[in-house]
């Protein structure tokens, strides 16, 4: 049923230019109104999209992609890296927080995605599946008073590139029992002989519609509707995709159920004086939290475990917590 007093948009970007889609997808949440919620469409070519605590040169095969004309991008939200190119369709909820509803958002998609005869569910931590093959990771982030939640949906990607570009851990891979990335997706396109991109851009907004009212007009932007050139130069840096890399005097890694987790320290006189972290994990800022929480911290493990253990956080969020220290403990009785 539609919601009568939500403020309802519908905003399709026709540049295919990733590093302009995720400053406007920024510019958006950042300037949403009370009471808003606004579905975003949008396309990249030839692209890898990182989580925001990825390291660009172990989940990609950067130059091998800039080489053959591609983009590396890295956007606000945690989780892991996907390939986009023009078979891939990218949906983005931006909203009022007040508004956030993960089951409402979802069942925007698989309604869309079940009007072409398909039948899709939910999976796992933020995968969309149908007969057991993903053909739609989510992602999501949150500010004070706004947040969004967004994902690709794979209709006629191109694999080869997908396989080719992507650098998967092998512990990754086994921890979800398949033998490689590409045994694990599927596109929409091979369920149904008439399913299209523009196809599912109706779709989806059709089923939007539907769900949360009726939107006044659809809304066609290209890169110069809104003036966004501060954040375009933000997501194009090299500061923003890649970062630094520095050498390490410590490391830590472990693959959890929630994401990959490898920790690096630098030291200076027995104290922490530089701590990054790299990882998969959904909550993007509670990954920061822990690095930050570490700065000047004695290298010393209960001081560590204990820097840790004292981030306050919800009780999802605790649960990476409790797991990161408990590691820590086994860690601290082998060094």
């Amino acid at each position: 049923m539609p919601s009568n007093n939500i403020n309802v948009k519908v905003i399709c970007s026709n540049s295919t230019d990733p590093w302009y889609n995720l400053a406007l997808e920024e510019y958006l949440l950042r300037g949403i109104n009370e009471n808003e919620i606004i579905l975003y469409l949008w396309q990249n070519d030839n692209t890898v999209v990182i989580g925001r605590n990825q390291n660009p040169w172990k989940e990609c095969k950067c130059k091998k992609l800039e080489n053959e004309g591609g983009k590396l991008a890295r956007r606000l939200s945690g989780g892991g890296a996907v390939y986009h190119d023009l078979g891939n369709l990218n949906f983005t909820f931006v909203m009022d927080k007040n508004l956030y509803d993960l089951d409402r958002q979802l069942n925007v998609i698989l309604q869309a995605v079940r009007n072409f005869g398909i039948d899709a569910e939910f999976s796992g931590r933020n995968d969309l599946t149908v007969h057991g093959k993903k053909f739609s990771g989510n992602a999501f982030y949150f500010l004070d008073k706004s947040s969004y939640h967004h994902g690709t949906i794979l209709i006629d990607t191109d694999f080869s590139k997908l396989t080719d570009y992507l650098q998967v851990s092998k512990e990754k891979i086994n921890s979800k029992g398949i033998d490689s990335v590409r045994s694990r997706v599927i596109n929409l396109s091979e369920l149904s002989d008439i399913l299209t991109t523009e196809g599912m851009k109706r779709s989806l907004i059709d089923s939007f519609e539907n769900i949360y009212g009726k939107s006044s007009t659809v809304i066609n932007v290209d890169n110069d509707t809104y003036n966004i050139q501060e954040l375009y130069d933000k997501y194009a840096s090299w500061e923003w995709r890649f970062g630094e890399a520095p050498k390490f005097d410590i490391t830590f890694d472990k693959r959890f159920s929630w994401g990959g987790f490898e920790l690096g320290l630098i030291l200076k006189n027995g104290h922490i004086k530089e701590a990054k972290i790299y990882s998969d994990a959904m909550n993007s800022h509670l990954i920061q939290k822990i690095a930050s929480c570490l700065l000047d911290v004695p290298f010393i493990m209960d001081k560590i475990i204990n820097a840790i253990g004292s981030i306050s956080t919800d009780e999802a969020d605790k649960l990476i917590i409790d797991d990161v220290t408990h590691w820590l403990v086994e860690k601290s009785k082998s060094i």
